[in-house]
């Protein structure tokens, strides 16, 4: 499917394998259509003279408003946003926010919001919002959200992975929100599993876990190619309109389950994640 000129946000936390990975290859597919990506060495691998590098860094507020006001300024249109960025760590970000949460939600919350004018300007345009089948292990604790300003607590190799997962549910329930809130306009957004990437995600996970893990990712991950096709399809398959809101897997639709489009929760996660993220007092 070639693409039409337009313009599109791919967006990636630095730190964690920003030119690696299913990160790159999708950034690669979409400048080889003839989007411009925002990944710096895409330009040399795609051929394609269109792509521009702004910096973003998901994990400071300051940089996303400064990215959406820079971007705002100088670029007409935007026609497709991915939020793909994802870390699995603990620590904080500078806004004293959870780094999970803060990375894997609230920049993507704070980005897509900032620029939903621009993207409803633009005709049909879509946001992409990468999560991972981790989210059906999830939960949210409001009093932990409160408390901790993260979606979980510990730093073991087990309270990582669930409070990672529990910011991969945050990511389908600000999908199914973003969704009844686009409604009538012209902006639709969608929400996937890529598939187990063995990518540079784990980084921040136990040494010893990651050996004794290695025989199971070399048989069941998949490669960097096939783990971008999923973010593709929701990006780029014409007629997915009318699955606005749906979760992805494998190019198809996948049903999620109750607690993933709770309406009460998500409408307390939209309230929260507002306020955490500045846009509301």
């Amino acid at each position: 499917l070639k693409m039409p000129p337009c313009t599109v946000i791919f967006d990636y936390f630095e730190t964690w394998g920003s030119n690696t990975g299913i990160r790159k290859m999708t950034a690669l597919d979409l400048a080889r259509r003839g989007a411009r990506a925002a990944l710096a060495d895409i330009k040399r691998e795609s051929g394609s003279n269109a792509v521009v590098f702004m910096h973003l860094d998901l994990g400071s507020l300051k940089s996303v408003r400064s990215f959406a006001e820079t971007f705002l300024k100088t670029e007409c249109r935007l026609d497709l946003l991915i939020n793909n960025a994802g870390v699995a760590c603990t620590g904080t970000t500078e806004d004293g926010l959870g780094m999970m949460f803060g990375v894997n939600h609230i920049g993507h919350f704070l980005l897509t919001n900032l620029l939903l004018d621009h993207l409803n300007k633009c005709g049909q345009s879509r946001v992409v919002n990468v999560a991972c089948v981790g989210h059906n292990f999830g939960t949210i604790d409001f009093n932990c959200l409160n408390s901790h300003k993260e979606v979980g607590v510990g730093d073991s190799f087990m309270d990582v992975f669930t409070t990672y997962c529990n910011s991969k549910l945050c990511n389908v329930l600000f999908n199914h929100e973003l969704a009844k809130r686009l409604h009538g306009t012209n902006v639709t957004c969608y929400t996937l599993h890529p598939g187990a990437i063995n990518s540079e995600l784990t980084r921040g996970i136990n040494k010893v876990a990651m050996m004794l893990m290695k025989p199971f990712f070399m048989f069941f991950f998949k490669n960097y190619v096939a783990g971008s096709q999923t973010t593709l399809h929701c990006a780029l398959q014409e007629g997915l309109e009318p699955l606005s809101g749906c979760y992805f897997s494998n190019c198809t639709v996948r049903n999620v389950y109750p607690k993933a489009r709770d309406d009460a929760v998500t409408k307390k996660l939209w309230e929260v994640s507002e306020r955490l993220s500045g846009l509301s007092s």
